[in-house]
């Protein structure tokens, strides 16, 4: 392990390890968890790393390293030391960092890798949402030791779930079917489908401030902001990366603010004009 880093900026190396996500603690500012993979998760293992930086620069608090490649995580809602990470075995792990063992569970029911996982935000609900190479998305509640229930629909991988930070039960996902699809837990079926791109999806995300937008990162390297209310076109299109977009997340903080990070190894930081 190695870091290196001045002034407000830092950076740790984990050795070996190819990081795969990072999510800021919803309770602790300046703390971060990062799933990582060896071998970019072909092979190998994977570690769940948890971060903090302070005066000293950014040091490990702790980490959980598991027999597969881990591909995302997600803090509890309702718990500051709870994660759960996804992995290239098809399982979820439940972790308490103030603990210095785990995993506390392991759900295992997706038959391919387990790529993203996320932990509803809206109040009056814990309720966890899997997406996996097996085509399908999968609810989950933590105390509960087998899923709720399973999404069929896609035809591709998905490589992204996420949560509305809006409506309650209302999730999306973007897929290697070329598709950004609206799912309600409560409804059966697909709620909404947009043919978002014509090249596989690999991230989206929900507007922090419009609970109707929404935006897609894909592998013909553009971003595009789509309006529930009208999926006709999108209401804004990015360009400039050069390869694949892998992940496109909207600022919290400013509501025409959007960042995305590709394998042209760079990270954009974007502002989308004329909106609302």
């Amino acid at each position: 392990m190695g870091t290196a880093g001045g002034g407000g900026a830092g950076a740790l190396r984990l050795p070996g390890l190819h990081g795969y996500a990072a999510e800021f603690s919803p309770y602790w500012p300046g703390r971060v968890a990062c799933a990582a993979a060896q071998y970019y998760g072909i092979a190998g293992c994977g570690t769940l790393a948890v971060l903090e930086q302070n005066e000293a620069g950014i040091v490990l608090l702790r980490s959980f390293d598991w027999n597969d490649g881990l591909f995302d995580v997600t803090w509890s809602e309702n718990n500051e030391h709870v994660l759960i990470t996804s992995s290239g075995d098809g399982s979820l792990q439940i972790w308490d960092t103030a603990k210095t063992k785990g995993p506390l569970q392991v759900y295992k029911e997706h038959t391919q890798e387990a790529y993203s996982v996320d932990w509803s935000q809206t109040r009056g609900e814990q309720l966890v949402v899997s997406g996996s190479w097996d085509q399908t998305a999968k609810l989950w509640d933590p105390a509960v030791g087998k899923s709720l229930c399973t999404f069929k629909g896609h035809e591709g991988v998905i490589y992204s779930t996420i949560w509305s930070p809006h409506i309650p039960g209302c999730f999306a996902s973007a897929s290697g079917d070329q598709t950004l699809r609206v799912w309600d837990v409560k409804a059966p079926g697909v709620k909404l489908v947009i043919p978002a791109h014509q090249a596989e999806i690999l991230s989206c995300d929900w507007c922090k401030y419009d609970e109707n937008l929404l935006v897609t990162g894909a592998v013909d390297c553009s971003l595009k902001g789509w309006d529930l209310r009208n999926i006709r076109q999108p209401v804004f299109i990015l360009l400039g990366h050069t390869y694949a977009i892998r992940r496109v997340k909207f600022s919290p903080f400013h509501a025409t603010l959007l960042a995305s990070c590709s394998y042209d190894f760079t990270v954009r930081w974007w502002t989308v004009l004329g909106m609302n």
